[in-house]
């Protein structure tokens, strides 16, 4: 089982493909939501070269960034081999 861990907003590289998906309308909710219960799953990210490459949770991610924010609780995962 994954364990979560926090690591620091400013050390999470988000890929250009998926900065295109974010919808501010979605990070307002979020924000609200974590306000009122936390965060209740956190993003992925995996290891990349001296920082963190997001998989999953770009709005939550964002969310957290709009509440001010400095870490994440993540999971750290695999990069895929193809």
């Amino acid at each position: 089982m994954l364990k979560a861990v926090k690591v620091p907003l400013d050390e999470i590289y988000i890929p250009t493909d998926r900065r295109k998906t974010l919808d501010g309308g979605k990070v307002e909710v979020l924000a609200e939501s974590i306000l009122e219960e936390g965060l209740n799953k956190p993003i992925q990210v995996r290891q990349g070269k001296g920082r963190y490459v997001l998989v999953t949770g770009l709005h939550r991610l964002e969310a957290l960034r709009s509440l001010g924010e400095n870490t994440a609780d993540a999971y750290i995962v695999a990069a895929r081999q193809f």
